[in-house]
């Protein structure tokens, strides 16, 4: 029907000068999209490798986790306590007793931030961790009570 329609439009000669610039435009179009995969960037599927850095044994369910900011400590939610995980000393650090209807646990642009929220109770806290050092004060003299609640340490001796 449409040879029919070419035929008495243009004529049989039309026809063939048509169908030959079909062609030549089908065989330019077939050396683009091969030329195109040729010089285009080539997709490949790639394969995913991974290892178990730690195996923690909790003995009790996590409902949440979250990073610290830095990415030093692993916050760990559980019913009734937050387990501080330090990444570089691989080990649970320490525990923040918290409300046991807390379910979620979220760590803010600080590293020292993070958040806990209950779906139950319709509440958010926000909590600020502080670090305290330690030190060692046996043998050294002092000034007070030696049991007192709080220790002042003057570091005067620096060379």
């Amino acid at each position: 029907m449409i040879y029919l329609k070419l035929k008495g439009i243009w004529g049989a000669s039309r026809k063939g000068a048509l169908m030959k610039k079909g062609m030549r435009m089908v065989l330019i179009l077939a050396l683009f999209l091969e030329a195109g995969g040729i010089f285009s960037p080539q997709v490949l599927l790639a394969d995913f490798e991974w290892r178990i850095l730690k195996d923690l044994d909790l003995k009790i369910s996590p409902l949440d986790v979250a990073p610290s900011a830095d990415g030093q400590r692993l916050f760990i939610l559980t019913a009734g306590e937050i387990l501080v995980y330090s990444i570089p000393e691989e080990r649970i650090t320490d525990r923040i007793p918290v409300d046991k209807d807390f379910d979620r646990i979220a760590a803010l642009p600080r590293a020292d931030m993070i958040t806990l929220s209950s779906r139950e109770k319709k509440s958010l806290q926000i909590m600020i961790l502080e670090s305290v050092f330690k030190i060692d004060v046996t043998g050294l003299p002092f000034k007070g009570p030696q049991d007192a609640a709080v220790t002042v340490a003057v570091f005067t001796d620096y060379q």
